[in-house]
């Protein structure tokens, strides 16, 4: 008698707009920038090197060459500044910090913060991101079983609250819900690309459709505003005072920075851009990790058991090293990253004529480097469309070449976040899954649409249940 071979489960392939065959006309183009960038990217992207054209949006040169990436981001940096269009779309909310500051500007800011993001002081923040976690099961104990939860939301308010109890423990002064729907309200109309701004039409053009977003603006720069004034009162009333707050406190490292070459503080401008984008873009891009990542999880049963095998092996109170320990916990959300990436598109101008994987690029040429097709591309990762986070394990990961994974950027100006949200994504993860399953909602298309980062339409529902 035969043995049956037991049925194999087919991988999971998550959802993704389909690639058009070829190139878009102008009018298809600009509709579809509009709608949902990550859908225009043809099925050449995905298989080519590099690709240069010449359209609606001027001389474009798409790279996907490792090398000719780290060119662009490390070796040749100073001669690739951030486009017209990118700045047009960031500067009006996140102002001139660390995201959209070029030149001098920008090494001084980073200068100046970069002692609050160091691996020892990272470590330090663990405490508050696993008592965030604890908050967070709290509050999710009162739900029943079958609960359906938009996951997207619940992880916009957790890592709201790990900012409130790290680098602005003084608080955000104002409610984290607020804060959430004001973010959600920024990235879906500013973050936005207008036909308006596409073809380089004049700011003093009402763009429709951008209301709803500058009154987000409104209410986080408001509210941004009034937490400097009450640190600058403090720190008046308190002159002897070493650090308000607590050594976490984002807002006091803000308002006494000095830049170690200079001396020279930060102006006024400055530091409110710097706290609109750590409040804004810093928690979001977190938020939409661990939001894809449950969303994967959910969506595969059998990997999600051994991440839930590894947590329950894992001390119940974690601590640097255990964090480290849990290497399928953080696998996921590597390829939650890979697969959806928090800025799906970074884009350079060439100051002056370079070269590029052996093509010669003219200056002023606009050259996207795109992590969303990086990530997919075919030459460059096995079977890159599909689900396996096993590709981060290690011995396995080492394979991958640093300019082929760009989640947080690379070169100089790498997220000064990177280490800060990984392990705040690891630790919330890791509490999530030691109690709790969720399951996509029946019935929910998930689409994921850029917004300046890459958010699920609609949110994320998902079915909550205890293990």
């Amino acid at each position: 008698m035969s043995a049956i071979a037991a049925p194999t489960r087919a991988p999971f392939v998550p959802p993704a707009p389909p690639a058009p065959e070829g190139p878009l006309g102008p009018l298809a183009l600009l509709w579809g920038l509009w709608a949902n960038p990550i859908g225009t990217w043809t099925r050449q992207n995905f298989d080519y090197p590099v690709l240069e054209t010449d359209g609606v949006l001027g001389r474009l040169v798409v790279v996907n060459d490792p090398a000719a990436i780290r060119r662009v981001f490390l070796d040749n940096v100073a001669n690739y500044r951030k486009d017209a269009l990118q700045l047009r779309l960031l500067r009006p909310g996140l102002g001139n910090g660390l995201l959209t500051a070029e030149g001098e500007d920008w090494r001084a800011q980073r200068r100046a913060l970069a002692p609050r993001f160091t691996p020892r002081a990272t470590a330090g923040f663990l405490p508050a991101m696993l008592a965030t976690a604890d908050w967070l099961m709290e509050r999710w104990a009162p739900l029943r079983d079958g609960r359906r939860l938009d996951v997207a939301t619940e992880m916009s308010l957790a890592t709201l609250d790990v900012l409130e109890r790290t680098i602005f423990p003084a608080g955000l002064g104002r409610d984290p819900g607020e804060f959430a729907r004001a973010a959600t309200e920024y990235f879906d109309s500013i973050g936005r690309f207008h036909p308006l701004d596409l073809i380089n039409a004049p700011s003093w053009i009402p763009r429709p459709g951008r209301r709803t977003g500058a009154g987000a603006i409104k209410f986080i720069t408001t509210a941004v505003d009034e937490m400097i004034a009450t640190r600058r009162r403090w720190l008046e009333e308190n002159p002897g005072a070493a650090d308000a707050g607590g050594p976490g406190d984002l807002m006091t490292l803000l308002l006494r920075a000095r830049d170690p070459q200079t001396g020279l503080g930060l102006g006024e401008d400055e530091i409110r851009a710097n706290i609109f984008t750590f409040i804004g873009a810093g928690h979001e891009t977190t938020a939409n990790a661990l939001t894809w990542a449950l969303f994967l999880l959910g969506s595969d049963p059998a990997w999600r058991a051994e991440v839930e095998a590894e947590i329950d092996g894992a001390p119940r109170t974690l601590d640097a090293a255990a964090i480290e320990a849990l290497v399928k916990t953080r696998a996921t959300i590597d390829e939650a990253l890979r697969l959806y990436p928090p800025a799906p598109t970074l884009s350079r101008e060439a100051i002056a004529a370079d070269e590029l994987a052996g093509r010669r690029v003219r200056a002023g040429t606009t050259v996207i480097v795109s992590p969303w097709v990086l990530h997919r591309h075919r030459g460059l990762w096995e079977a890159p469309e599909r689900f396996d986070p096993r590709r981060f394990l290690p011995g396995r990961r080492e394979s991958i070449d640093r300019f082929a994974y760009l989640p947080f950027g690379a070169g100089p100006r790498v997220c000064i976040g990177m280490g800060f949200a990984l392990q705040e994504a690891v630790a919330i993860l890791a509490a999530i899954l030691r109690t709790y399953r969720l399951d996509p909602a029946p019935g929910h298309v998930v689409t994921p649409v850029q917004r300046i980062t890459l958010r699920p339409k609609g949110g994320m529902p998902m079915i909550l249940r205890r293990r």
